[in-house]
């Protein structure tokens, strides 16, 4: 781990003094469970894909301010991708209703429809909601330790809480997001148990 650690470290450094094969390394060992994290905040593939690109041009753009947490720039990436998702949901809400302000008719219809997603997994919606129940901060903070598997020590130290605040926000977190799992209708929720027993 510790071998691991220090060449992440490296690549980082050699990232930031320009070397654009060092950030191509890293951005290889870190697409997928960016990308795996940003759809599941989000529910639709294509707009995984535009945060996921959104937070590596964040990685590189404030390359000077990233903080790398046990080795490895993930926890700082993944808190961005978190961001960058909630941005675009806001972003797409004052659309939708724009949308509704206009004068509708059949295209514009099925455009909204478009936009909601309604094609999409159930189970990827529900937990999409149910993630969408939670502050910034807790949505951070059990991505990191429910998804990623760190350690609350760790993803406390990533958002500048005291281990004992993130296991008291992590234990809230947990039971809001069982509330909100719970509260879709039972005949659509066939798969969910499977989150629930990560977040007991």
């Amino acid at each position: 781990m510790g071998n691991v650690q220090s060449d992440e470290a490296g690549l980082w450094n050699r990232s930031i003094n320009g070397d654009g094969e060092a950030f191509r390394v890293l951005y290889a060992r870190h697409r997928d469970r960016v990308f795996r994290h940003a759809y599941r905040l989000s529910g639709d593939r294509h707009e995984a894909e535009d945060i996921m690109a959104t937070a590596f041009l964040e990685l590189w753009r404030r390359r000077a301010n990233v903080r790398i947490v046990e080795g490895s720039i993930l926890p700082w990436l993944l808190v961005t991708t978190t961001n960058a998702a909630r941005n675009r949901r806001r972003a797409a809400i004052r659309y939708r209703r724009l949308l509704d302000a206009l004068p509708r008719t059949d295209e514009a219809d099925r455009s909204a429809q478009d936009l909601s997603g309604a094609a999409q997994d159930i189970l990827d919606q529900n937990v999409a909601r149910a993630l969408g129940t939670l502050s910034v901060q807790d949505v951070h903070l059990v991505s990191l330790v429910v998804f990623e598997e760190y350690t609350i020590s760790a993803a406390a130290a990533v958002l500048n809480l005291t281990p004992g605040a993130a296991k008291t926000r992590m234990h809230r977190a947990r039971q809001r997001m069982k509330n909100a799992l719970s509260d879709e209708h039972r005949a659509t929720t066939s798969a969910t148990p499977v989150l629930e027993g990560e977040l007991s």
